[in-house]
């Protein structure tokens, strides 16, 4: 059996089409929308650096190359900023290309997240790594990734799989787990063996409500899981069922995790993360706050003011 290696490496697939926010996304890269001033692949990135990774893989698609430009040194642009005075500003783009080192492979087509992931084999080698999807944001006072690492420190060899509760009424949104508990005195009731792992199932046939929320740490073999499946649900090759096929030879794993997540990718979810991250910015919290105050008290005579007429 292979001993554990470090992780050290992230994917982090970008190569989507982003239909949900078009048309903007006909020309800006979805990963490239901004939650309260920062991007969304920043969040990502800077996750990946917080969980201790060293190196960054971004699965890029046709028409994205802003992604890759976006952590590539600006000297230029730093030095007019301290000309004017803009100091801050001028070493939050300093710090960008030192995150981590960016490396960068380009898929031909989105053809599922399974694909996306195959894609970066050369790069990855055969060492475990993480899995990090920007529209899955997560703000958590560990990091989520951190988090599913030191699950598998403790658990290896295996997958691991970013999990929690979802409500009935979602389940249809995710990947859903059917699950058993693993005994672990130090994460007690947190970790699950995964039994089996449905891609959006209608709810009459989901096993659990523990929805899959796009973080994973993967074992290299997944890449020879990954040739050997088939296009799955939507047409597209589905991590999920690379992950069951992984599931024949070591245990895939279901951690829930702690943090609040957001599908920012999703035009309701990305409006409650801008306001949610905007509220601890503490250059425009305060006057937000008024905002939200001034709107629900309109809210409230409107609704009294129908009340009336009717």
């Amino acid at each position: 059996m292979r001993t554990s290696a470090k992780i050290r490496k992230a994917v982090i697939p970008v190569a989507g089409l982003g239909t949900r926010f078009l048309p903007i996304t006909k020309t800006v890269p979805k990963e490239m929308l901004a939650i309260a001033g920062k991007p969304l692949i920043q969040y990502a990135v800077e996750e990946a650096a917080a969980s201790g990774l060293e190196t960054v893989i971004l699965i890029v698609g046709r028409g994205k190359r802003l992604l890759t430009e976006y952590f590539r040194e600006s000297p230029a642009l730093e030095d007019l900023l301290i000309q004017r005075g803009r100091e801050a500003e001028a070493e939050a783009l300093r710090k960008l290309p030192q995150l981590a080192e960016i490396r960068t492979v380009w898929q031909d087509f989105p053809h599922g997240l399974a694909h996306a992931i195959g894609c970066a084999r050369s790069q990855v080698g055969d060492e475990p790594f993480a899995v990090i999807l920007p529209d899955a944001l997560i703000d958590s006072t560990v990091p989520c990734t951190r988090q599913l690492i030191e699950c598998y420190e403790r658990h290896h060899p295996g997958c691991v799989v970013a999990t929690r509760l979802v409500d009935p009424c979602d389940v249809e949104r995710f990947g859903i787990l059917d699950v058993v508990p693993v005994l672990d005195p130090c994460l007690s009731g947190r970790v699950f063996r995964a039994i089996s792992l449905i891609e959006r199932p209608r709810p009459e046939y989901a096993k659990s409500r523990y929805g899959v929320f796009g973080r994973y740490i993967l074992e290299p073999e997944i890449f020879d899981c990954i040739d050997r499946i088939r296009p799955g649900f939507g047409g597209e090759l589905q991590l999920s069922d690379a992950l069951m096929r992984y599931s024949n030879q070591s245990p895939v794993l279901g951690f829930c995790f702690e943090g609040a997540h957001y599908d920012a990718g999703d035009k309701f979810g990305f409006l409650q993360a801008s306001i949610e991250y905007a509220l601890k910015d503490p250059a425009i919290s305060d006057r937000l706050r008024r905002q939200l105050a001034a709107w629900d008290v309109s809210s409230v005579a409107i609704r009294a003011m129908n009340a009336s007429i009717q």
